[in-house]
């Protein structure tokens, strides 16, 4: 098996949640907003984006060689929602950019899965190098905060007004934050290696996960089984852990039938927000500087009153290191389930 690595890798997000009524009118909802002045573009993902390749080490790619696949949800429609500028709302967007803005001549396009996206891209971009279609691929993944979506999750009874608490007893839903971040991946070389990936498909409801999470701890034993490891290899899970109560019953119910409580585990949604089409990506890319030693494994934060009716999954409630391999899980509408192993 080819070895596929992360050899470079930047990420922006929120560093906390703040009230904002401005996003939907009249209300006040918790955002996870980017504060950073971020390079002035057409549209807001693009920014983010370029404030990203400009602080990406590009020395060692062939501009001939070297593909795109970037995850989205969200894309430019907020500024279509502003302009009617159909052009906006194209999920290509962020990928086109990219390819225009760094000079490149290969591959580049999108991928929208909900939630999944994030991992999804590293599927593409993997097969992309596995094919020898390229030498190299940006992979990653943008959604800025949009009205929009934001107006469809409230439709949904998804929001919180209250900062998000996932597994905990009091959860009342998420909060949506913005985010982005690209990675360098390349073939037999040195760097963080993508061990294994794993993807199923609930086929249970539009909207609502199954709650007895079949398919997505069958997405976890495919992982598992392509890095070749057992649970047991798995020191840290960031776990896709929303707060809302139908993805924490499903999450909770996949996670213990594969690990039972052996492994710490702990969403960093608290911080930054559920970043949709972004939220797999900027949480890989927290995995990335976990396994580089550039910071701790997060501990959970939440109020500490963990679900009694949740499975006793191991919740981490503590920053802590040593960490050789971790897992990323990613949830999203439609039953799209999506598992990322990363290791040194």
């Amino acid at each position: 098996m080819e070895k596929i690595v992360i050899t470079n890798a930047v990420g922006i997000h929120a560093k906390q949640l703040e009230k904002d009524n401005s996003i939907i009118k009249g209300k006040d909802f918790y955002f996870g907003k980017i504060k950073e002045k971020l390079p002035q573009q057409e549209l807001r993902c693009n920014s983010i984006i370029s404030y990203l390749a400009d602080r990406l080490n590009l020395e060692s790619i062939n501009p001939d060689k070297t593909g795109i696949v970037i995850a989205t949800t969200n894309a430019g429609i907020e500024e279509y929602t502003n302009t009617f500028n159909k052009h906006y709302a194209e999920l290509g967007n962020p990928a086109e950019f990219l390819k225009n803005y760094l000079h490149l001549n290969s591959f580049a396009c999108s991928v929208s899965t909900a939630c999944s996206s994030g991992i999804k891209a590293f599927v593409l971009a993997k097969q992309l190098l596995e094919e020898n279609v390229c030498t190299s691929v940006i992979v990653g993944g943008v959604d800025p905060i949009a009205s929009t979506p934001s107006y469809g999750f409230n439709a949904l009874e998804v929001f919180s007004d209250e900062k998000t608490n996932p597994f905990s007893v009091n959860r009342s839903g998420m909060n949506i934050g913005e985010a982005g971040a690209l990675f360098i991946l390349k073939k037999n070389t040195e760097g963080i290696r993508i061990l294994g990936i794993g993807e199923t498909s609930d086929a249970y409801h539009s909207a609502t996960p199954d709650p007895i999470g079949e398919q997505a701890a069958r997405a976890i034993e495919l992982a598992l089984t392509q890095a070749q490891i057992s649970a047991k290899g798995i020191d840290y899970i960031n776990l896709h852990g929303t707060g809302t109560i139908a993805n924490d019953i499903m999450e909770a119910n996949a996670v213990y039938k594969i690990f039972q409580d052996k492994v710490p585990s702990s969403s960093t949604k608290p911080i930054t927000g559920h970043c949709l089409g972004a939220a797999a990506s900027i949480e890989a890319y927290f995995c990335y500087k976990i396994l580089k030693g550039e910071i701790k494994a997060p501990k959970h934060i939440y109020d500490g009153y963990y679900d009694p009716q949740l499975p006793p999954i191991n919740i981490a409630n503590e920053d802590f290191g040593n960490v050789n391999i971790c897992m990323n899980n990613a949830f999203g509408f439609g039953g799209t389930n999506a598992v990322m192993i990363m290791g040194n």
